[in-house]
């Protein structure tokens, strides 16, 4: 029998809204780590993610499961939007009847919680240090802002940038798409797997940021978890809370909830709608 097949929009409750992920239960046929690769180059989103339930033999039932994330071009350790759009296609569209279900990954395990219309993932928390500008100066030369911090997640290799705090949210929102050649082309003393630019929010979100992340096939990543799990830490500091509210202004957008705990764990929180239901033929 061939695998089901999702295409689910996640942080957003609208379709056509947030970050796209396929999801691919596998039920019914194993398949190498080439085919999951060749799905994703297929499927052509940022993520795909491959779900296996672990503990039971019926997907409704299980509390436990592998998931394995690929972009179009390579696997990666953490995706949020993959893994929430997982998450509410075993509860939403499987009929999934426990309220958590925890994930094995190449990054431990994860959590998914109901609350309400919303699902929580619990992540790990990847605090970012700030650096010395000049170690990264080709990446900052291609960022169209005046910057004001420049950290690095050492564990997610992820950039962050925060920007002056005299731009606004439109200065973003209207920010072309990062040159992806001339990042891959820029020096660096650090690896850099991804860039966060980021800005002090206003009004009804605590911060704004966008994503960039050619070096794994991902020119711009529409609304990012696994992103959040850095912004979370540092804006918790800069604002002294630690509840947060996000906005990712990418040209679709996206919002979640950031929660930074204090066991070295973040909670976030997010929507998905689904977009195409099918079956996939290998």
């Amino acid at each position: 029998m061939p695998n089901k097949l999702f295409v689910i929009d996640a942080f957003t409750k609208n379709r056509y809204s947030g970050n796209p992920a396929a999801v691919c239960l596998l039920e019914n046929k194993l398949l190498s780590d080439n085919e999951m690769q060749q799905v994703a180059k297929e499927m052509n989103l940022s993520e795909t993610a491959f779900v296996k339930p672990l503990d039971h033999s019926l997907v409704n039932k299980a509390t436990l499961f592998g998931l394995r994330w690929f972009t179009p071009t390579n696997e990666v350790p953490l995706c949020g939007h993959a893994t929430l759009a997982s998450s509410h296609a075993l509860f939403a569209e499987c009929g999934n009847e426990n309220s958590l279900i925890v994930f094995e990954t190449m990054s431990g395990k994860l959590m998914a919680k109901k609350d309400g219309a919303s699902i929580i993932l619990d992540f790990p928390l990847n605090k970012p240090e700030k650096i010395d500008p000049s170690l990264v100066k080709y990446i900052l030369e291609v960022i169209p802002f005046e910057v004001k911090d420049v950290l690095y997640s050492p564990t997610t290799k992820k950039l962050l940038i925060r920007i002056l705090d005299s731009y606004k949210r439109t200065d973003l929102e209207g920010m072309a798409n990062l040159n992806g050649d001339k990042l891959l082309q820029c020096k660096s003393e650090l690896t850099v797997k991804g860039v966060i630019v980021t800005l002090k929010g206003a009004e009804d979100f605590d911060f704004y940021s966008r994503y960039f992340a050619p070096w794994v096939g991902i020119p711009e990543d529409p609304v990012t978890g696994s992103a959040h799990t850095v912004l979370g830490p540092y804006w918790s500091e800069e604002c002294g809370k630690t509840l947060l509210k996000a906005r990712q202004c990418s040209p679709r957008g996206g919002e979640l909830t950031v929660m930074v705990r204090d066991d070295g764990r973040v909670d976030l929180y997010g929507n998905a709608a689904t977009v195409l239901r099918g079956e996939l033929e290998i």
